[in-house]
């Protein structure tokens, strides 16, 4: 049997805390505990969004990849995720090389807030009501008209869907009936 120090056990443990309480409750200190979306429910949202092959994605808040990953292998889009956790980030740059998408898909690790957005012809969320409150003039500054916003469970405020489907909605800039338009 192996037999290893004390000392050392206590200092592994330690380790081992320490990650699964960033992984657990850092998320909630810069924003929200993630719930991965169903592959079915990503699926919808692009096919409602009608993500063209080309078209640039990005998914704010991207978690382990996977609406990068679907946009850039079944809609041949080149998709970008900003994802401030580092071992969501981390683990979305290993499933990138591990599925040879470096071509298609990037990941930066950084608040969505501080990224601009202009290149985008989609973006993806599926964050918190209050959160996209904060997120909506950011959205109708730096989106080009034309651009599409798709939304998992959580509307955008005051703004009315072009389209919708159960708990999916798609909303295109200029935003109709949003407070900044006005």
């Amino acid at each position: 049997m192996l037999s290893l120090p004390l000392s050392l056990l206590l200092t592994l443990a330690l380790l081992l805390a320490l990650v699964l309480f960033a992984a657990n409750v850092g998320p909630i200190l810069t924003g929200a505990h993630w719930v991965p979306t169903p592959f079915r429910t990503v699926r919808r949202m692009l096919q409602l969004a009608n993500v063209q092959p080309g078209e640039v994605v990005y998914d704010l808040g991207s978690g382990d990849g996977r609406v990068l990953i679907v946009a850039a292998r079944e809609f041949g889009a080149r998709a970008v995720g900003v994802e401030i956790d580092p071992l969501k980030y981390l683990w979305t740059r290993l499933m990138i090389a591990l599925l040879h998408l470096g071509d298609r898909v990037s990941v930066r690790r950084a608040n969505f807030f501080e990224v601009d957005l202009a290149e985008a012809d989609v973006v993806t969320l599926y964050l918190l009501p209050k959160t996209h409150a904060k997120l909506l003039p950011k959205l109708e500054r730096e989106l080009r008209p034309g651009a599409r916003v798709v939304a998992h469970e959580f509307e955008l405020p005051n703004v009315r869907p072009m389209a919708t489907d159960e708990d999916v909605m798609v909303h295109r800039q200029p935003f109709e009936n949003s407070p900044q338009s006005k």
